[in-house]
């Protein structure tokens, strides 16, 4: 959160475009051990067989589960993880957050907005690689930083229980190893597509009708 300082371009969140059929090329995608949710599954054969990612690598973020998936162009999972979301649930972003000293935030202010959004390596103000998906409400997939909240952050990430792990401002925070070894030789090099599934509205309402289509 908080934009001050940042010299990347402005990202803009697209609306995904609904392309092709989810079954063209579903057999490709590969969730490895992992056990998403039936909605993951299904976004992601649909970006994999409408080539909506554009060859680029991706990302998954599903509220419901509070958990992030990082796949390579081709739509194998790399790595899995759970995440730190919004603290308020929610699918759109208020007005002007992104201009707020994220400590100003109100408690209702503080949503992990859902869509398709392009992301690009970048820094924050105090100069920390990030990855930024949402500039204009100043969000970004980010380690888990030290300070005071570290360890209630810690145990929250550590929690079974999704509703646990809303506590963030806005932003997907994930594991400091977890963003090391996944996210930064991928997402933090190059250009990608994160998709946020919503929590409150109808997933083809964001999307489009047309990637709902039978789990392969």
């Amino acid at each position: 959160m908080f934009r001050q300082g940042r010299t990347f371009c402005v990202v803009v969140a697209l609306c995904a475009a609904a392309l092709g059929s989810p079954s063209a090329r579903a057999s490709s995608v590969d969730f490895g051990g992992e056990d998403p949710s039936a909605d993951a599954r299904r976004i992601a054969q649909w970006i994999v067989g409408s080539g909506d990612n554009k060859g680029l690598p991706f990302a998954i973020v599903d509220k419901k589960d509070a958990r992030l998936f990082v796949f390579d162009p081709g739509g194998r999972v790399i790595g899995a993880t759970p995440a730190l979301l919004g603290l308020a649930p929610g699918d759109r972003s208020l007005p002007g957050v992104g201009d707020k000293d994220p400590a100003l935030l109100k408690p209702f202010e503080r949503t992990t907005p859902s869509g398709r959004f392009e992301s690009e390596p970048g820094r924050n103000y105090t100069g920390e690689a990030i990855v930024w998906f949402d500039y204009d409400a100043a969000l970004a997939i980010h380690r888990l930083r030290p300070g005071q909240s570290k360890a209630g952050r810690t145990k929250r990430l550590a929690s079974p229980t999704p509703a646990d792990r809303r506590a963030s401002f806005g932003c997907v925070v994930v594991p400091v190893a977890f963003y090391d070894s996944v996210v930064r030789p991928t997402l933090g090099r190059v250009r990608g597509v994160v998709y946020v599934l919503p929590e409150t509205r109808p997933a083809f309402e964001v999307f489009g009708g047309k990637w709902v289509g039978p789990l392969l």
